[in-house]
C-alpha cells in the first residue's frame, strides 16, 4: 500500500548537458499531473507524462526539471536589423544635422542584435529527451520507496483502529442477541402497565409482538456486513493492486452505514455506545485513507 506524499529527485550529466528533475506529490482523488520544462525539453513533455501514468495511480504530481547545457555557445549578428538600426539613425542623423560616429559597443547595445545560437538538431534534441526519461525514471524509483515507506505506516495505523473496530463488534452480537428477549420484557411491562385491571395478557399475542418488535430492531444482517467490510480493508492493507486507496473509500461508506442503520434500529445502550465508538474510529480512518494511493 502506497501514500499518496512523497518526493524524489534524480540528476544526470553528460558531456553535453546536466538535467535533474524532482517530483512532489501530495493526495488527491485523481492523477494530477503539473510538469515545469525547460523551453529545449518542451517536445518531450509527452513521453514524460506517459511515463508518470505509468507508474502512479493517484495524486497531484508536481514535476520541475531544470537544464545546464555544457556545449560551447556561440553567437551570431542580427545583420538585417543591424543595418535598419543604423539606416534609421543616419536618417535621423541627416534629419536633425546631429554629428557623430556609430562605433560596435553602440551597436552591441541594441537590442537583439547579437543572439546566441543554439544548437537544436535532432539528434542532440533526441539524447535531451532520453536523459530527461532516464533521470524521470529514477525520480519515480525515489519518489515511490518514500510513498510505500508513507504506505507503510499508514497502514500500521489503520490496522490498529481495525483490531479495536473488530474487538467491540462481539458486544453488539452480544447485545443484539438478546433484542428479542429485552423486547418481550419491555412489552410485558408496559401491558401490566396498561391491563393491570383487566386481568391476565394474552401469552401467544404477547410472544407474536415481541416478535414483530424484535424483527425490527435485528441488525444481524448489519452486523455480518460489517465484519465482512473489516475482514476486506485488511486484505486491502495487505494488497498490491492497484485502487487500494478507492476500495478503501466505499469500504468505509459502507461500515458507516451499517453503523447507522444500527443506531436507527434499536435503542440498546450497548449497541450504541459501541456503534458510536464504531463510527469515531471509521472517521479516522476515513481521514487516512484520503491519503492512500
Amino acid at each position: 500500500m502506497n501514500s499518496m506524499t512523497g518526493f524524489g529527485r534524480a540528476s544526470l550529466t553528460t558531456d553535453e548537458f546536466s538535467l535533474t528533475v524532482e517530483l512532489r506529490t501530495v493526495n488527491n482523488r485523481f492523477l494530477d499531473i503539473q510538469v515545469r520544462l525547460p523551453s529545449e525539453l518542451a517536445a518531450a513533455e509527452v513521453p514524460l507524462r506517459k511515463l508518470i501514468q505509468a507508474r502512479l495511480q493517484r495524486g497531484r504530481v508536481e514535476v520541475t526539471v531544470s537544464l545546464v547545457q555544457q556545449r560551447p555557445v556561440t553567437f551570431q549578428v542580427n545583420l538585417p536589423l543591424v543595418q535598419g538600426y543604423v539606416a534609421a539613425l543616419r536618417q535621423a542623423q541627416a534629419a536633425t544635422g546631429v554629428s557623430g560616429d556609430f562605433d560596435l559597443s553602440l551597436i552591441a547595445r541594441l537590442p537583439g542584435a547579437i543572439q546566441p545560437v543554439t544548437e537544436t538538431d535532432a539528434a542532440f534534441a533526441a539524447r535531451l529527451a532520453e536523459g530527461l526519461l532516464t533521470a524521470a525514471g529514477q525520480a519515480l524509483d525515489a519518489l515511490t520507496a518514500m510513498r510505500r515507506t508513507e504506505g507503510a505506516a499508514l497502514a500500521q495505523e489503520i490496522a490498529a483502529r481495525l483490531e479495536q473496530i473488530a474487538a467491540r463488534i462481539p458486544e453488539i452480537e452480544a447485545a443484539a442477541a438478546l433484542v428479542f428477549e429485552n423486547q418481550r420484557a419491555r412489552l410485558e411491562r408496559r401491558m401490566q402497565a396498561l391491563l393491570r385491571d383487566l386481568g391476565s395478557l394474552d401469552e401467544a399475542r404477547l410472544a407474536q409482538e415481541a416478535a414483530y418488535a424484535a424483527e425490527r430492531c435485528d441488525i444481524t444482517e448489519e452486523v455480518a456486513r460489517l465484519q465482512s467490510h473489516v475482514a476486506q480493508m485488511r486484505d486491502l492493507l495487505i494488497s498490491e493492486a492497484p485502487g487500494v486507496g478507492k476500495a478503501m473509500d466505499f469500504l468505509l461508506q459502507e461500515m458507516n452505514r451499517e453503523v447507522n442503520t444500527m443506531l436507527s434500529k434499536t435503542s440498546d445502550t450497548t449497541v450504541h455506545d459501541v456503534a458510536l465508538f464504531i463510527k469515531t474510529e471509521v472517521e479516522k480512518i476515513k481521514e487516512q485513507a484520503q491519503n492512500v494511493e
